[in-house]
C-alpha cells in the first residue's frame, strides 16, 4: 500500500466510526424521546415498598402494604397497585379486625371508590374468610359489594356459602347474597342441610 491509499484507507475508517458515533447517538436520542413521551402521557409518581397508617383520633384503624403504589396526576387522579396490596383494619384497642389482600387494586379519588381485584380474600379476625376476583369500597358509603362470583367460610356457626354477588358494611357484619346456595348446621344438633 502507498502512502496516498493508506490515507484513503484510514480516512475511509474514520467516516465510519463516525457514522456509526452518529446512529448510536441518534437511537439514545430516540430513546429518550421515546421515555420523555410516555412520561408526558402519563404523569405518574412512583413509590416502591409502601407502607400507609390510616388513623382517627390518634388512634390506627388501617394499615396498608404494598410492593408498588403509582400515583396518577391526571384530572380524576388515581392510585393504581399493580402488584397487589394487603389492607389490615384494625378495633379500638388495635386488634387486627380484618384483612383484605389482593393482586391489584385501584383507588379513584374523585369518585371514592378503590377496587380489588385478582385473588381477592378478605380474612377476618374470627378466622372466617372470604374469596372472590373483584372487591368494591364505597368509602363514602363504607359498603364493600361486587358483581361476580363469591364463596364465603364462616367461623361463627353462619355456615359456609356461595353466591353470584353480595353487598355488605364495612365490617363484614351484615352481608346480603345473591342466588347464594350454602351448608347450615342446625343449632339442636341435627345435621347439615342445604338452603338455597
Amino acid at each position: 500500500m502507498n502512502a496516498f491509499s493508506n490515507r484513503n484507507f484510514r480516512f475511509a475508517v474514520a467516516v465510519l466510526m463516525g457514522m456509526v458515533i452518529v446512529a448510536s447517538c441518534e437511537t439514545d436520542l430516540k430513546e429518550v424521546d421515546r421515555i420523555a413521551a410516555i412520561q408526558a402521557e402519563e404523569p405518574v409518581d412512583i413509590s416502591q415498598g409502601v407502607t400507609v397508617v390510616y388513623s382517627d383520633s390518634a388512634k390506627v384503624k388501617a394499615k396498608m402494604t404494598a410492593p408498588e403504589m403509582r400515583h396518577y396526576n391526571v384530572e380524576e387522579p388515581y392510585y393504581e397497585f399493580q402488584k397487589g396490596v394487603t389492607i389490615i383494619f384494625f378495633d379500638d384497642n388495635g386488634a387486627e379486625l380484618q384483612r383484605i389482600t389482593s393482586d391489584y387494586a385501584i383507588q379513584k379519588e374523585v369518585q371514592e371508590l378503590t377496587e380489588f381485584r385478582g385473588n381477592v380474600v378478605i380474612t377476618r379476625a374470627d378466622g372466617s374468610i372470604i374469596k372472590t376476583e373483584e372487591l368494591i369500597h364505597d368509602q363514602k358509603a363504607n359498603t364493600f359489594y361486587n358483581h361476580v362470583a363469591i364463596e364465603a367460610y364462616f367461623k361463627d356457626g353462619r355456615g359456609n356459602f356461595m353466591g353470584s354477588s353480595f353487598q355488605s358494611d364495612g365490617n363484614f357484619e351484615n352481608i346480603e347474597v345473591q342466588n347464594s346456595t350454602g351448608l347450615y348446621l342446625f343449632e339442636d344438633g341435627q345435621g347439615p342441610a342445604f338452603r338455597q
